[in-house]
């Protein structure tokens, strides 16, 4: 007790005294450290010439006005090109757009293209580029679960690599907190088994950091905190040593259950479940905002994690994520955010909070100007960032006076769950971004990437890291074209073609768009299912066709035959919904022939075919998700936790199908052994339906189907990890079974 009295003392007294100083958001690493760092960086990507072919310098007195980064091109001596940065990233944003522009090269999460001239082509007459946006942001809380959870160092080098490249500048850093609650709470009298049922899995810790989970599919390891701090060392000191700002997490409010036994009098509430968990997994304890505790609690985490780990001044917390508040009452909201911002300045006087502000337009009904106002100037002006989180399509600043005067970044979301699929909203972040800055009063400070998870769709985030260096929309067509030569190493009229019609189309959804993978392909089947497109599903056939056309001349380059499979996959799972079509209407007019013929073309040949395309190449496949896990572990036993996580999170998304499919992927393995199965119940559920003259029961089929989901969990099975076939074989095949017809069906659905 006298640990906990003297705690409690300490905290308050520290947050009594703090000052209010004015926040200095700069890289703290020397000059030229960062010039290392990026010189390093270019090492690793084009090897040994690197050295010679670059003369990199980084000088923050390059920066424009208040901050924003800069980069020089020019050519020095024969065959050599200067860069300097006002930061490690603005450099690496200068050499990008030097092998872009000069060399016709391309880095992207599935591959590079880095065809260079032997030697390096001459910057005729210096670049000097400032960015328009003082902040560049990259991550969601949900992309550590959905993305990053099983990564080791190697992949965080690459996807470093690929931020610097890409110039983000600020980032979440969340890896490896886990270790510093559990020491913590410890601290604080609570025993192991409690802070165990607290923690989830892995693969769900971005829902248990929100409030949002606890329990599932946990507990953690200790082998686990172990790894992820290593992990979380070697993160921050690339991220810091490339100039990025590293964003920590700081306490929210959430508490675990046994606080409430060591501290029996502390004042908290419980929250409402969370989307459709009960409250064994939901439901979390809040601490009332007055309460001493809340600032004892966040205030020794932060000192905690900045002892560990230092810090660049800027925390994230998010206390109402998806999660309705107690009261609406504007006192109470801004009670709150005054207490999470006391927590952060108790342990770092020039702290910032950086805010997800999802909340505002996930919960509109609530979160009326009045809340959003209390919750906001709760925090004093220009204390607070709020990361406008999917401008793309449900622009919060535009109706918040632009969030009440706190400074924001407009993001583009574009992923939810990590889900495959063809998808953008070219139009809308090519303008968006130019808008809000014009917006009256606007507090735009920069722009963001933020999807739920990452590696799909390359070319939305290659354009979005384009226009942080814009002062005004690019000429897309133009831009698509530069980007399918520099992708391949190569002009070719014919894929140039396939990315126009692409961008035009599945490429450019408008209005309030949400990319969530609805088809019926990767759903549990049902007679009601969701069919909508915003494109020409002829424009996607087109473009597979024309891709197809160009495999001879660019059949040897990476990125292509990525982009060929991603298409060919695209094209399938509209062909998935137009045999379903064709099952529900041959059952619904009693047509067992016909039923049978759509049924069997697409459970025996149709997803077979499919799963074929997918284990083709090393990006499609479910065995690399999955011995990502395992590898991970230090046990058996670990490994089996790991993969149940792995394997629970892609499907039923919880115990009982909670969240089903949200997190759906197309993968080899996947397809066949999950949906594949679900798809042949189906079938032939229909098929004894029709036979017997019985009605078809959803609820009946859900109680079957679930078996088989939850099979899936426990088959044990290790999948593949490396690619099996000939991929430009397979779409071969695929096309000229598939194409005829496809492009019939097509036509007659756009009429």
């Amino acid at each position: 007790m006298a640990l906990r009295r003297w705690l409690l003392f300490s905290a308050i007294a520290a947050v009594a005294a703090g000052s209010r100083p004015s926040v200095n958001l700069q890289p703290k690493m020397e000059d030229t450290r960062q010039a290392e760092a990026v010189r390093e960086l270019l090492e690793r990507l084009l090897g040994p010439r690197a050295a010679s072919a670059f003369a990199v310098s980084v000088n923050r007195s390059l920066a424009g006005p208040g901050g924003l980064d800069t980069y020089r091109l020019s050519s020095g001596a024969p065959g050599v090109v200067e860069v300097a940065g006002s930061s490690g990233v603005a450099a690496a944003s200068g050499i990008y757009r030097y092998l872009k522009d000069f060399c016709g090269c391309h880095v992207s999460w599935s591959g590079l293209q880095l065809k260079l001239p032997d030697r390096l082509p001459p910057v005729p007459t210096e670049i000097f580029v400032t960015s328009p946006n003082r902040f560049r942001f990259y991550q969601n809380v949900c992309t550590q679960s959905y993305s990053y959870v099983w990564w080791n160092w190697d992949r965080w080098e690459r996807e470093i690599d690929w931020m610097a490249l890409h110039g983000i500048n600020m980032a979440l850093a969340f890896t490896g907190q886990e270790a510093i609650w559990q020491r913590v709470y410890l601290s604080l009298g609570l025993n192991q088994s409690e802070i165990d049922e607290y923690f989830t899995g892995p693969a769900f810790l971005a829902w248990n950091r929100m409030g949002n989970l606890h329990t599932w599919a946990g507990p953690l390891p200790l082998s686990w905190h172990l790894k992820q701090l290593y992990l979380q060392y070697r993160i921050l000191e690339r991220m810091r040593t490339l100039g990025m700002l590293t964003v920590l997490p700081a306490f929210s409010g959430h508490i675990p259950r046994g606080i409430l036994r060591v501290f029996p009098r502390v004042n908290v509430t419980r929250l409402g479940s969370w989307s459709h968990f009960d409250c064994t997994f939901s439901c979390a304890y809040l601490l009332s905002p007055e309460d001493p505790m809340f600032q004892v609690i966040g205030t020794l985490f932060l000192k905690e994690l900045i002892k560990e780990f230092g810090t660049d001044h800027v925390y994230s917390a998010d206390t109402f994520n998806e999660m309705r508040p107690l009261s609406s009452d504007p006192a109470y909201l801004s009670q709150v955010s005054a207490a999470v911002f006391r927590s952060m300045t108790g342990a770092d006087p020039s702290a910032l909070w950086l805010m997800q502000g999802w909340l505002f337009q996930h919960q509109p009904d609530f979160w009326q100007p009045a809340q959003v106002r209390a919750l906001l100037q709760g925090v004093p002006l220009g204390r607070m960032v709020v990361l406008d989180l999917f401008a793309e399509s449900k622009p919060v600043y535009s109706w918040t006076e632009s969030f009440y005067g706190q400074p924001f970044i407009w993001c583009m979301l574009q992923n939810f769950g990590g889900n495959h699929g063809l998808f953008g909203t070219v139009e809308s972040i090519n303008q968006g971004p130019f808008k809000a800055r014009g917006f009256p009063n606007s507090t735009m400070v920069g722009i963001g990437l933020t999807p739920e998870g990452i590696e799909q769709n390359d070319v939305m985030y290659e354009l979005m890291t384009d226009l942080g260096w814009c002062k005004e929309p690019l000429n897309l067509q133009q831009w698509v074209a530069s980007y399918a030569t520099q992708r391949y190493g190569a002009t070719n009229a014919q894929a140039t073609e396939a990315w126009q019609r692409l961008l035009q189309s599945v490429y450019n959804c408008s209005g309030v768009c949400v990319n969530h993978n609805h088809s019926p392909l990767v759903h549990r089947p049902s007679l009601r299912m969701n069919m909508e497109l915003w494109y020409n599903q002829s424009d996607v056939y087109e473009a597979w066709r024309l891709l197809l056309s160009s495999a001879k001349e660019l059949g040897t380059s990476s990125t292509f035959n990525y982009d060929l499979a991603d298409v060919t996959r695209q094209a399938m799972q509209q062909l998935v919904s137009d045999y379903y079509q064709e099952i529900k209407q041959a059952f619904q007019s009693h047509m067992l022939a016909r039923l049978l013929t759509a049924g069997g073309v697409l459970v025996y040949d149709l997803l077979p075919e499919l799963d074929n395309l997918l284990a083709s190449d090393w990006r499609f496949l479910l065995g690399r998700w999955l011995e990502d896990a395992r590898s991970t572990a230090t046990s058996d036993r670990e490994a089996e936790l790991y993969d149940l996580n792995a394997r629970n999170q892609l499907t039923l998304w919880g115990p009982s199908g909670n969240i089903l499919d949200y997190a759906n992927k197309q993968l080899g393995g996947l397809v066949l052994d999950y949906y594949g199965v679900r798809w042949s119940l189906f079938v032939s559920t229909l098929v004894e339906c029709l036979n017997t003259g019985t009605p078809f029961h959803q609820n009946q089929f859900n109680q079957a189907v679930f078996q088989v989901e939850r099979g899936f969990i426990y088959n044990g099975k290790r999948y593949p990890t490396k690619a099996v076939g000939n991929t430009l074989e397979i779409v071969t095949k695929i096309f000229l079974k598939y194409y005829p017809s496809a492009m019939k069906r097509g036509h007659l659905r756009s009429m």
